[in-house]
């Protein structure tokens, strides 16, 4: 552990680095949208945010990200990947209004005899013409050595001289990537080492691939060589295997080296989830920091610990980054995991109660049946025999419609505190036109807002069956609050629907609740 805290700078990567992933293609206005919630939000200090001469499309997005930055004072921290191409790359760059190139010369001289078909003396020629134009046009220089790690491993002669030539240029900072994801903390801690010990007046930059796993490891390692600037992406997306994942880097960054980052921790998992949705690529449940279930005690012993001064915690808490503990319900429940969600739901239960309940928990979880917190209030009604919950939101009927070149329609008649409404919405599926037609009853007829829906999935068992049940599991936000809720049934948007009666009355429960806190608490103040 360092006991000065050092500063590192962190680049994001994610609409370049990021966008190559495969599969993975963002529209202008994605672009822009996650450009502003990385210097915005999550206060990161550069983002390279495309490659040159790639599209019309990308022009487009880059023109509104520059537009952007510059209209708030942030067009020194965005850059795009540029060529030694003469003037292309740069006038590319140029008529998009970036102020920043991040040059793509040759770090191995493997790339550049079998790549460029040039010499080392050649190449520094090309790259010398590159920065003179780039100083008339007013734009500054970064220079990515592409393949450096190949480089360090097998022709380091050629990695020092391309630097030896270049030290003295006009170039702000040598980003030194692990191209190929080859190295290992131990050969990159060695070979940071060598470049900063040579070269101690330069800023370099590390950018790591993730092919053996060892990304993370290896930024730890370059920041212990020297290294004074880390490349990222969210959610670990880019080439091949991705890059260093943004969370993972400032926590290990943070907790376990002491430096310093500009990194809003808090936004971190916000920031997640919308380049999730935008990208198409789910984030695995058990990814740090980040992941679904991460900061989810299963076992019941480890919910006993956090009742008994926090056994099971470590410095990663949930609340740095926007979340909260959970606890799951399922066959390795027990009592103090039961007695957690309880108490958050505000129910109490007796000793011998809180046993039935949790028997029939490991009974659900045996059958491999998921259950969540916002089951909980049924499954104590059906255990202890209680009346049955009181349905403030019903589902009285519905008719769906789909037609081949017409979108599809819904008329819903929902009942909320016992009275009826009814509305139609058309919509770009099934289960977006009823979602439409029950946020027009919550906007038009009752005058409030309708929750979010955050994350949906759906899973059928295999085998292939055309019948087989399907479950919907979604996530909703609502005044601050996470919702998850499940529905079951051989129609996937009736299993939809489920879940979104379920969690309305969740959300209505509360409503009331609320409502008659309010009301009481006038009447107190009347007496």
């Amino acid at each position: 552990m360092n006991a000065n805290p050092v500063k590192i700078e962190i680049m994001d990567t994610t609409l370049r680095d990021g966008e190559q992933t495969s599969g993975v293609s963002f529209v202008p206005h994605e672009k822009l949208m996650i450009a502003r919630a990385l210097l915005q939000d999550l206060n990161v200090d550069r983002i390279e945010v495309a490659s040159a001469r790639v599209s019309d499309g990308e022009m487009d997005a880059v023109r509104s990200i520059c537009q952007w930055a510059r209209q708030t004072g942030r067009i020194h921290r965005v850059e795009v990947l540029g060529f030694v191409d003469g003037h292309i790359s740069l006038d590319w760059i140029n008529s998009c209004g970036c102020k920043n190139i991040n040059l793509l010369c040759k770090g191995s001289e493997n790339h550049c005899t079998n790549q460029l078909k040039k010499t080392l003396e050649q190449h520094v020629a090309d790259i010398r013409q590159s920065l003179a134009y780039a100083e008339e046009l007013g734009i500054d220089v970064n220079i990515y050595l592409e393949d450096w790690s190949n480089g360090m491993k097998h022709s380091p002669d050629y990695v020092f001289a391309l630097m030896d030539a270049l030290k003295g240029e006009r170039v702000r900072r040598f980003m030194l990537p692990d191209t190929l994801g080859i190295l290992n903390p131990l050969d990159l801690l060695g070979y940071m080492r060598k470049m900063v010990k040579r070269y101690p007046e330069l800023h370099f930059d590390f950018h790591a691939h993730n092919d053996y796993d060892l990304a993370i490891s290896n930024v730890l390692a370059a920041v212990l060589g020297g290294c004074r600037g880390i490349h990222t992406s969210v959610n670990g997306l880019g080439e091949r295997a991705g890059n260093a994942p943004l969370a993972s880097v400032q926590a290990i960054l943070k907790d376990q080296f002491n430096a310093q980052t500009s990194i809003d921790e808090s936004r971190l998992n916000d920031v997640s989830r919308m380049v999730e949705s935008y990208s198409g690529i789910p984030i695995p449940p058990n990814r740090p920091i980040t992941g679904e279930s991460v900061f989810t005690q299963v076992a019941g012993v480890h919910a006993d610990g956090d009742n008994k001064a926090n056994l099971y915690c470590n410095d990663l808490l949930p609340e740095r980054f926007g979340r909260k503990r959970e606890y799951a319900l399922g066959k390795n429940s027990g009592k103090a995991n039961i007695l957690k969600n309880l108490e958050e739901l505000g129910l109490e239960l007796s000793p011998e109660q809180t046993r039935k309940v949790t028997d029939r928990i490991i009974e659900l979880g045996d059958k491999k049946e998921i259950v969540t917190q916002e089951d909980l209030p049924y499954i104590v009604s059906d255990v202890l025999k209680h009346e049955a919950l009181e349905e403030h939101v019903k589902l009285l009927s519905y008719v769906v419609t789909t037609a081949y070149g017409l979108k599809p329609m819904a008329s819903v008649r929902l009942s909320v505190n016992g009275r009826a409404y009814e509305e139609n919405a058309s919509g770009d599926g099934q289960f977006d036109a009823f979602m439409r037609a029950a946020r027009h009853i919550y906007k038009y007829k009752l005058s409030r807002k309708f929750p979010w829906l955050a994350n949906y999935s759906v899973s059928i068992p295999p085998g292939g069956r055309t019948d087989a049940l399907v479950q919907t599991v979604i996530t909703w936000n609502w005044n601050d609050k996470v919702y998850r809720t499940r529905g079951l049934d051989a129609d996937q948007t009736e299993a939809a629907i489920k879940a979104t009666v379920k969690m309305l009355n969740l959300i209505e429960r509360d409503y009331v609740r609320t409502e008659n806190t309010e009301q009481e608490n006038k009447q107190k103040t009347n007496e």
